[in-house]
């Protein structure tokens, strides 16, 4: 998922590869990561300047993090990903906070809604990890009005996330052909996917701060909970899972900015707001 491909493409099973990155992502329990990102979904509804009464949809939402920042808003909100169980996580923590919000099973690629049904369509850290790209820009697109906003949250590059990605690509490497999520994160790939969309383009780049007891911590948390790497361990023998377990150790470290024994990693992402002609 992480090496970016040359020009020539090669035929890619893009349905392979949905089924494994739904297996990996079934994998684990990705709530408990992602319960902690909350505060980014709190941010790119701030981004959007969300009204009350908008319709609201969230793609690839996980556990639903930005699915209940925006039901908090008042918004009337569906919440998709093609992980059931993960929308039964942030169902139940709708049902907690007593918000009202409709969880459908969707894939990110063949949303099942008509053409301009929403206001905002939204998706933090998810739809980026898409195989077909473009396809799933484009269905983010036509089920936003004209005049409606498209609202992103990506990993870029050579963030802490973009740089664990690319080191499972050493371990496990990406199907032939796949262009790397990481893409999402830049500029100029956002402007391909969104090409004539684009009626105007908001980028800010911020950080997300990653903070654990320390990096072995983090890699405790992250190999029992985050699907692609609890995958990853599995499908490695004893040798090459002690490699990537320090070499995980090393990149945490690497990013790490705390001087007191603790872990404080920043990861850098991309919070874009698209308003679609």
């Amino acid at each position: 998922m992480s090496a970016v491909i040359s020009s020539s493409t090669p035929a890619v099973d893009l349905a392979s590869v949905k089924s494994k990155q739904n297996l990996a992502w079934s994998a684990g329990d990705y709530a408990v990561v992602g319960t902690t990102l909350q505060i980014v979904g709190e941010s790119l509804c701030e981004a959007l300047d969300l009204r009350a009464g908008e319709r609201v949809i969230d793609i690839a939402a996980g556990n639903g993090n930005a699915t209940l920042a925006a039901a908090r808003r008042w918004c009337d909100v569906v919440s998709t990903d093609y992980v059931p169980a993960l929308l039964e996580r942030g169902r139940t923590r709708a049902g907690a906070e007593g918000l009202p919000v409709k969880f459908e099973t969707a894939d990110a690629e063949n949303l099942p809604y008509t053409d301009k049904s929403f206001d905002v369509v939204m998706s933090t850290f998810g739809v980026m990890f898409t195989p077909d790209q473009d396809k799933a820009a484009a269905e983010m697109a036509r089920v936003c009005r004209s005049g409606g906003r498209i609202g992103l949250a990506n990993w870029t590059p050579t963030s802490f996330v973009g740089e664990l990605f690319k080191l499972l690509g050493k371990y496990l490497p990406p199907a032939a052909g796949v262009k790397s999520p990481a893409l999402w994160g830049t500029e100029a790939r956002l402007r391909e996917l969104f090409g004539d969309q684009i009626d105007s383009i908001s980028i800010e780049p911020k950080s997300f701060v990653f903070r654990y007891h320390n990096a072995a911590h983090f890699l405790e948390v992250f190999r029992t909970f985050y699907g692609p790497i609890h995958k990853a361990f599995g499908a490695l023998d004893a040798e090459k899972q002690e490699s990537l377990a320090a070499d995980l150790i090393a990149l945490a470290e690497k990013f790490n900015r705390a001087t007191d024994g603790t872990m404080v990693a920043p990861s850098e992402y991309l919070e874009i707001v698209i308003n679609r002609k």
